[in-house]
């Protein structure tokens, strides 16, 4: 029974990975323009990286929520933080 066993750990060890790539029409990996804010960054951060936005929505609820809205992307905050960034369709 052991040899059974240790047969078969080898046997799946050996087995290659396999992984698929996902390939999105219009997005390419290979230029910045698809990099977002990331979570946790400060807004002065996000406005140094990516310019002063087209708009900001003034902060609303507890904990504040507030959002910038820049040509392709939105970003959202908490307090002073990024909490999400969303590509606009």
């Amino acid at each position: 029974m052991f040899v059974l066993v240790l047969a078969l750990g080898m046997a799946t060890a050996a087995t290659p990975s396999l992984a698929e790539t996902l390939i999105i029409e219009g997005i390419s990996s290979q230029d910045g323009s698809n990099e977002l804010p990331t979570a946790g960054i400060t807004k002065s951060r996000v406005n140094s990286g990516w310019g002063e936005p087209a708009s900001k929505i003034a902060a609303v609820g507890e904990p504040p929520i507030s959002r910038w809205d820049y040509g392709s992307f939105v970003v959202y905050f908490e307090y002073d933080h990024v909490i999400h960034s969303v590509r606009k369709r």
